[in-house]
């Protein structure tokens, strides 16, 4: 079933680690707002299907939209979508924002999900990645929010930071458990082009990521999640029995979404596209009436589409199904040709006799040897173009 993603390009100050597209000026955010509505009812007809079974706000820094701001999404997407009873409707949150004032607004909204980024619960950590929040404000976020009863939680954490000791990675993972929350996401620190950590790196003011130490709080991350009762459902994500988020979940899966906001991405199963990453060209896209009357007329300018062939949907398919509890299932590669099942199984035979695979009747799975190195792998098993 479909969904919808929201991207809010706003942030209070920029995480050294981040290449997502954002800005720190909130100035245009009412304008930015009203563009994203615009493009919603202009491209009401991407999908297909008009029942929705998630809405996700991410960005950026989404808890920065007012109650106003948020029940005007709600209200124009409830023109064109139906929810599905029960439908996950998420909402993306630094922990500085979550006050009880705040909580008690989103509580008049049909959010009833928190993705919190938490990412450490050590002032050390924060520091080093210019989170806007504190170790204090990271603990005293779950507890309030634990008490407005928004008992359906993710949060954020990263490993294989310079500053994210062993010993600091289980304290986070400790303190995680203690508050039972349903789903955590663990990120290794990757080092991105064009990031200030980037920058930092290689100007020698801050150490390199050592790839060995993220290998080892890996393992200790995999070993934990099982002892606590959590499920690996994908490479980054675990749950407990019966919390699996359902963005993430379709995403990988490859059910179709769209995505409204600059940068953000859609895709329909045949096609991917991709919005324009600037704000103001967004925004002057979608406000100025002249000679956008429709959407084809729009398209040059607001985003980039990208028609997917068959060896483009098997190499999405290998690199999404093998980060995930479902794997790759041969049946799927038949669909898209019998040579691509036969070419995958040439070349996974290798990973499956080095013990970073396996097969399992009709679907080929990680083993925990290989979550870690699951993009080589995947990139292992990629068909040319040619």
């Amino acid at each position: 079933m479909p969904g919808i993603y929201l991207h809010i390009p706003f942030c209070k100050q920029a995480c050294h680690y981040c290449n997502f597209h954002f800005s720190t000026s909130l100035k245009y955010k009412g304008e930015l707002v009203q563009a994203m509505l615009r493009e919603l009812e202009l491209r009401k007809d991407y999908l297909v299907e008009k029942e929705l079974d998630s809405i996700y706000f991410g960005g950026g820094t989404p808890s920065l939209l007012t109650e106003a701001e948020l029940m005007l999404f709600f209200e124009n997407i409830g023109k064109y979508f139906t929810l599905k009873p029960g439908a996950e409707i998420t909402l993306e949150a630094n922990p500085d924002d979550i006050t009880p004032e705040k909580l008690q607004s989103l509580r008049h909204t049909p959010v009833n999900r928190l993705s919190i980024g938490i990412q450490s619960f050590h002032e050390e950590d924060l520091r080093f990645f210019n989170r806007a929040h504190s170790a204090s404000e990271a603990r005293a976020c779950l507890a309030r929010a634990l008490d407005a009863d928004f008992n359906d939680l993710t949060i954020d954490l990263i490993f294989g930071s310079p500053t994210t000791t062993d010993e600091r990675w289980a304290e986070n993972l400790n303190l995680a458990f203690s508050y039972d929350i349903p789903h955590i996401s663990c990120y290794a620190l990757t080092v991105e082009e064009r990031t200030a950590l980037a920058h930092f790196i290689k100007t020698g003011k801050a150490p390199a990521v050592e790839e060995d130490k993220a290998a080892r709080q890996y393992e200790h991350l995999m070993a934990e999640m099982a002892t606590h009762g959590y499920i690996q459902y994908e490479i980054s994500n675990f749950a407990k029995p019966g919390r699996f988020a359902v963005h993430n979940s379709n995403y990988w899966r490859g059910e179709p979404y769209l995505g409204l906001g600059p940068s953000a991405h859609s895709f329909n199963g045949e096609s991917r596209q991709w919005n324009v990453a600037n704000n103001t060209k967004y925004i002057r896209l979608l406000t100025n009436e002249t000679g956008f009357e429709n959407l084809p007329r729009l398209a040059p300018g607001l985003f980039e589409i990208e028609q997917l062939t068959p060896v483009d949907r098997y190499n999405e398919y290998v690199m999404t199904g093998l980060r995930t509890i479902w794997g790759v299932e041969l049946s799927r590669l038949r669909q898209i040709g019998p040579e691509f099942e036969t070419y995958f199984l040439q070349n996974v035979q290798v990973f499956i006799e080095e013990g970073k695979a396996d097969r399992v009747e009709d679907t080929v799975l990680l083993t925990d040897a290989g979550k870690f190195l699951a993009d080589g792998i995947a990139a292992e098993l990629f068909a040319r173009k040619d």
